[in-house]
C-alpha cells in the first residue's frame, strides 16, 4: 500500500511521460517482448469496457436526482457543442483548400460496416438510439447508451424512491472511482502502446504522412486556441483564455494520453467540481459532450475526405465542400467516444465526391497509421471542449443572475487550484 500511495502521489502527467519514454526506449532496443504489448492491450480493453457503463450510470443518476434547474444552461451548452463542431469542420475545409493534400495509399483496410451517405448516418443514429440497451452497452454505441440513460433517468426521477435514487448516485460514484483507478494505470498502458508501435514501425510512426498529420493537428490547434475561445468570448463577454488554458491543462493533457473522451469523463467531472459548477448541470452535460462535442472528429473526417478526393484527381467545388462540413458535423456527433472512433466515418464523407469504397478504406488505413498522434490531439480537443463549453454556459447564467465569476475570469468567486 505504501508503494501504491507513493506512486499515486506523483503527478499523473509525469508518470505518463516516464511511461512514454520507457516505451520508446524498449521499442528501439527490443523487438519481441511479450509482456509489454500486453500492458497496452489490457489498458485499452479496460477503457473500452468501462466507458459505456460510466456514461450510462452517470447520466441516469444525474437525471434521477435532478430537478428543474437544468433551465437555459442545458440548451446553451448543447448549442455551443453543435456550433463548435460545425465551425471546426469549416476550419478543416478551409485548411484543406489552402494546403491541399494527397496520400500515398497502401493496403485496403477492411471494415464490417461503413456509412455511405448523410441519410444513412442519420438513419444509423436513429436506429442506435432505440437499439437494445444491453447491446448498446456491450458494443459501445454511445447514442443508444445516452438515449436509454435519459429514459431510465427521467423515469427514476418520476417514480423511484429516494433510496433507489441514492443507490444510483452511489453506483455512479463506484464506477467513477473504478475509472480513476484505470486512468491511474495509464503510464503502464501507454508504455505498452508506444512499445508496440515503435518496435514494429520504428520512429517513422512520428514522421510518416507528416504533411497530412500537420494539417490535421494545425486545424485542431486553430480550433482549440482560436475558434472555441472566440465562441466562449462572445457568450461570456470576457477574456476566455484563462478558462481555455485551464481546461487544456487539466483535461486535455490527460485525454491526449487516454485517447477516450468517455474514459476522461471522471477527470472532467472533477475539474467541473473545482470550477464550482452545479453538479446537476455538469453531471449531464459532460457525458453528453463526450458523445456529441466532436470538433476533432469533424476535422479528421473533412480533411481525410478532401485528401482522398485530391488523391484520385477529383476537383471539389466550394459549395460541395460546405456540404461536406455539414456532413462531417452530423457524422462526428455519432462518433464513438473511444480511441479511433472517427476513422470509419471517413468513407461516408468520401462518398459525397464519388470516391470509390476501396480508395476510401485505404484512406482509413492511413488514418490508423497517423492515429498515434492524430487521435490523441483530437481527443484532447474534444474532451477539454466539453468542460470549457459547460463552464461557459454555466458562467453566462451566473452573470445574468448577478453572481460573481471565478477569480481567474476577473470575478471574486474562489475555485480550487
Amino acid at each position: 500500500m505504501k508503494i501504491i500511495r507513493k506512486y499515486n502521489s506523483i503527478n499523473l502527467i509525469v508518470r505518463i511521460l516516464v511511461g512514454l519514454a520507457i516505451g520508446i526506449v524498449l521499442g528501439l532496443l527490443f523487438k519481441d517482448l511479450k509482456v509489454i504489448p500486453l500492458l497496452g492491450t489490457v489498458f485499452v480493453g479496460a477503457l473500452k469496457a468501462i466507458a459505456p457503463v460510466l456514461v450510462f450510470v452517470l447520466v441516469t443518476a444525474a437525471l434521477a436526482q435532478g430537478n428543474k434547474r437544468l433551465d437555459k444552461r442545458f440548451g446553451i451548452v448543447i448549442a455551443l457543442y453543435m456550433v463548435s463542431t460545425l465551425l471546426a469542420s469549416i476550419v478543416a475545409v478551409v485548411g484543406s483548400f489552402v494546403f491541399p493534400q494527397t496520400l500515398k495509399l497502401g493496403e485496403v483496410y477492411q471494415a464490417d460496416t461503413v456509412p455511405t451517405g448523410v441519410g444513412e448516418v442519420l438513419s444509423n443514429l436513429v436506429i442506435d438510439m432505440v437499439s437494445n440497451p444491453l447491446g448498446s452497452l456491450l458494443e459501445g454505441r454511445y447514442i443508444g447508451i445516452l438515449f436509454w440513460a435519459v429514459i431510465f433517468g427521467l423515469a427514476a426521477k418520476r417514480i423511484a424512491r429516494d433510496t433507489t435514487k441514492n443507490m444510483l448516485t452511489d453506483l455512479a460514484g463506484i464506477v467513477s472511482w473504478a475509472v480513476r483507478g484505470i486512468i491511474g494505470c495509464a503510464p503502464f498502458g501507454i508504455m505498452g502502446i508506444v512499445y508496440t508501435n515503435v518496435s514494429t514501425s520504428g520512429l517513422s510512426i512520428f514522421t510518416d504522412y507528416g504533411k497530412i498529420l500537420l494539417l490535421l493537428v494545425g486545424c485542431m490547434v486553430v480550433v482549440a486556441l482560436g475558434v472555441d475561445p472566440l465562441i466562449a468570448a462572445i457568450v461570456l463577454k470576457k477574456n476566455p483564455y484563462p478558462l481555455v488554458f485551464r481546461c487544456l491543462k487539466e483535461s486535455g493533457i490527460t485525454a491526449f494520453f487516454t485517447r477516450s473522451s468517455a474514459a476522461n469523463i471522471p477527470v472532467n467531472m472533477e475539474l467541473c467540481k473545482k470550477l464550482k459548477m452545479d453538479r446537476e448541470m455538469y453531471a449531464v452535460s459532460i457525458p453528453l459532450g463526450a458523445t456529441i462535442n466532436m470538433d476533432g472528429a469533424a476535422i479528421t473526417i473533412a480533411v481525410m475526405a478532401l485528401a482522398a478526393a485530391n488523391t484520385v484527381g477529383i476537383q471539389v467545388a466550394l459549395p460541395t465542400a460546405i456540404i461536406l462540413a455539414v456532413i462531417a458535423t452530423l457524422g462526428a456527433c455519432g462518433t464513438s467516444g473511444v480511441a479511433g472512433g472517427s476513422l470509419l466515418l471517413i468513407p461516408m464523407a468520401c462518398s459525397l465526391f464519388g470516391v470509390s469504397q476501396d480508395v476510401a478504406m485505404q484512406v482509413v488505413a492511413v488514418g490508423f497509421i497517423i492515429s498515434v498522434i492524430q487521435d490523441s490531439v483530437e481527443t484532447a480537443l474534444n474532451s477539454s471542449g466539453d468542460v470549457m463549453f459547460a463552464a461557459t454556459a454555466e458562467y453566462s447564467q451566473w452573470k445574468k443572475q448577478g453572481k460573481s465569476l471565478p477569480k481567474f475570469l476577473g470575478g471574486t468567486t474562489e475555485t480550487d487550484v
